[in-house]
């Protein structure tokens, strides 16, 4: 019998070469190249047209049934899953280590545990004692959760399909677990994929509700196959710098509800408390209007966030190149927003270093922050602060121009309720029932007369 042949198949884009290199010869990432099972060749006369199984077409117009979730006690952890957990679905969920993971999924198993349902918590990563320490120091340790340190997904299975399956099942972490089916050490991609999908199918065959806690590479994506995102029903992200005391559970994927919800936390040294009122947690400290400060309403799914953005220029007095520091932005949109004030608003950063920041280290994707982070570099440009109490949203365009964005009337009744008087953004913006003062800005250059005569 012939020797097989090893094979390398890279986790960012799942491209396969004959032999291991550094980087990935089709996306150009480096070191995602991992050791694989080649997979079986059949010959060209195998026929797959017989010998099966027959299988059952369901009409697509038969009435479906909702799926009916189960609280995890948590308000912000059931927001961002649409509502709650459903059984027998699959959850993947990643975040930095150290970030609160294990203690977020140890809170919400002993309060689903608690209220009298089946829960087990394996663990590959920490003994069993040092879970039991970590659930004295939460004060969870009274509740009735199945523990185990475990690796092996035959073990696992085996114990559990000789009994009632439970509610819930938590690995932590997938990248630990192995099967003695497949070749390869414990977070190879094979093992990753073969372990993973062992664990869903038994999920889905017995309604179980499965987490799995997956690490992440440097870039905060989830590290191994990119297929395991594609397993699972829900993807889940927990971020959050170690610095700061909140962290923000996102929906990245959710085949059960909206995406791209969040529930926010407060690390205490009890656990993680939830946050109801997150805007709060990032306007702290706001008492005075400094030049270089802009307020925000950002949208999170349908939740409306209020958010800090400062801004600094620092004039340089030599001829040195100067520097561009962003912190929770994108610095190419930070270059583009740069290049369009030069351009079409006659102001001069070529001589400047700008740092932006994020308050709270919370991290923004929307468009339409382009106008709030526009008026704190004027305003720190100027050195005079924007109107107090007023909010900025908007997004612009490479010829100046400030463009619509969605949900304009939730944006401002959350400012509204928040104690804001002032709102500027698009002209031709759906402002609802708001009770803000709004006035609307068709182009950047408004933005500069007003900051710089009025403000």
């Amino acid at each position: 019998m012939a020797k097989a042949k090893k094979r390398y198949v890279c986790s960012n884009c799942g491209a396969v070469s004959p032999r291991w290199q550094g980087q990935c010869g089709d996306c150009s990432e480096w070191n995602t190249l991992g050791e694989d099972v080649p997979a079986t060749v059949f010959s060209q006369k195998h026929d797959l047209s017989s010998g099966g199984r027959g299988i059952e077409f369901i009409p697509l117009n038969r009435p479906a049934e909702m799926p009916i979730r189960k609280s995890t006690g948590y308000a912000e952890f059931d927001r961002a899953l649409g509502g709650g957990i459903v059984p027998g679905s699959a959850i993947l969920m990643g975040g930095d280590p150290g970030i609160g993971k294990s203690t977020l999924l140890l809170q919400t198993a002993a309060t689903i545990a608690r209220g009298g349902n089946d829960v087990v918590y394996v663990s590959g990563e920490e003994a069993a004692g040092q879970v039991r320490l970590r659930a004295q120091r939460l004060g969870v340790v009274d509740a009735p959760i199945r523990l185990a340190s475990e690796t092996s997904v035959r073990d696992i299975l085996t114990t559990l399909g000789q009994g009632e399956p439970p509610a819930l099942l938590i690995i932590d972490s997938i990248q630990t677990m192995h099967s003695d089916t497949i070749e390869g050490a414990p977070g190879t991609v094979s093992q990753v994929r073969g372990c993973a999908l062992e664990l869903i199918r038994f999920a889905k065959a017995t309604g179980t509700a499965l987490v799995l806690v997956g690490h992440v590479t440097k870039d905060g994506s989830i590290a191994g196959p990119r297929v395991l995102e594609h397993m699972v029903d829900v993807v889940m992200s927990f971020e959050g710098e170690r610095s700061h005391q909140y962290r923000i559970l996102r929906s990245l994927k959710n085949r059960f509800g909206a995406v791209d919800e969040i529930g926010v936390f407060s690390m205490v040294s009890e656990g993680l408390e939830e946050v109801s009122n997150p805007s709060m947690l990032f306007l702290s400290g706001r008492d005075h209007p400094l030049a270089g400060s802009a307020v925000f309403p950002a949208l999170e799914g349908t939740r409306p966030v209020l958010v800090e953005i400062q801004a600094l220029i620092v004039r340089l007095q030599s001829g040195a190149t100067p520097r561009r520091a962003v912190v929770g932005w994108d610095n190419g949109r930070l270059a583009m927003l740069l290049a369009v004030l030069e351009s079409r608003c006659g102001l001069s950063f070529s001589s400047a270093e700008v740092y932006l920041n994020i308050a709270g280290g919370y991290r923004l994707a929307d468009p339409a922050a382009d106008l709030a982070v526009a008026a704190a570099l004027v305003s720190a440009l100027a050195d005079k602060p924007l109107p107090q109490k007023s909010t900025w949203f908007g997004e612009v365009s490479l010829a100046g121009e400030i463009r619509p964005v969605a949900h304009a009337d939730l944006r401002l009744r959350e400012a509204a309720k928040l104690g804001f008087a002032k709102g500027y953004g698009p002209s031709d913006a759906k402002t609802g029932s708001s009770k803000l003062d709004y006035k609307g800005l068709s182009q950047l250059s408004n933005l500069v007369d007003h900051v710089v005569t009025n403000a």
